[in-house]
């Protein structure tokens, strides 16, 4: 894989109880850019994201992440992608810094109070640092995940609706985070139900039923078919509510 694209795939495939739940998606992502990921629940998101970053095998395709084999290489894609999932997971009786302290153990980062204290730092975690993660509200857990995610300084973040249930301005600032990380060479893929959060990627690539219906930047999108109407079938959901 050329360093151009931190995400090169093919034909990534994968099968649940005789289910296709992602079905031959090819896709290319450019290092340094926020790609969006759209569908309704059940469309694969999930799936997909999971096993770009080596939580899931696929049963069919090829391709690399972060120029790793996405079969053979998956250890080495863990260590260097940063996967915030839908739910918040970390513990609740444990401080923020606990927490980042935890997650930096286990990813074996050195020199571990200098990360915690930097990553507290740059997600203005600090004044909390000592706030149990049970009492923050949605938009401060958001910024615990991330600062999570990026303390053993990450390659790739995957972001699994990383702004569900937070307050406007909470989103707001988040974006603001994740387009100055892109700017830093950090490549960003993050599923979203929010058409203004679509609007702010570089490209978009929109998933119904394991299929891949639509990518590229948002005007090509909207040239091929109406983003309107691609976001009213976001909206409308899938029938089946399998596997996401």
């Amino acid at each position: 894989m050329s360093a151009e694209f931190a995400i090169d795939v093919r034909g990534m495939t994968k099968t649940f109880s005789g289910r296709t739940v992602v079905n031959g998606i090819d896709m290319q992502v450019r290092t340094g850019t926020v790609c969006g990921f759209l569908g309704p629940n059940g469309s694969g998101k999930t799936t997909f994201i999971r096993m770009l970053c080596g939580l899931l095998r696929p049963d069919g395709g090829s391709g690399t992440c972060l120029g790793h084999d996405v079969i053979a290489g998956s250890e080495a894609i863990r260590r260097e992608v940063g996967y915030m999932t839908q739910r918040f997971s970390f513990y609740e009786d444990m401080s923020i810094a606990e927490n980042l302290d935890f997650v930096a153990r286990m990813y074996s980062v050195p020199d571990r109070k200098r990360a915690v204290d930097e990553s507290l730092e740059k997600l203005g975690l600090a004044g909390r640092r000592r706030q149990l993660a049970g009492e923050l509200s949605g938009g401060w857990k958001q910024r615990l995940a991330l600062a999570a995610c990026l303390i053993h300084k990450p390659k790739l973040l995957l972001l699994d609706e990383p702004t569900a249930g937070v307050d406007p301005k909470a989103r707001r600032d988040f974006w603001d985070q994740i387009h100055g990380l892109a700017s830093q060479g950090l490549t960003v893929l993050v599923s979203t139900h929010y058409m203004d959060e679509a609007e702010k990627c570089h490209t978009l690539a929109y998933l119904a039923y394991g299929n891949l219906l639509a990518y590229g930047s948002p005007k090509e999108i909207a040239q091929g078919s109406s983003l309107e109407e691609v976001f009213i079938r976001l909206m409308e959901g899938s029938p089946d509510n399998y596997e996401s």
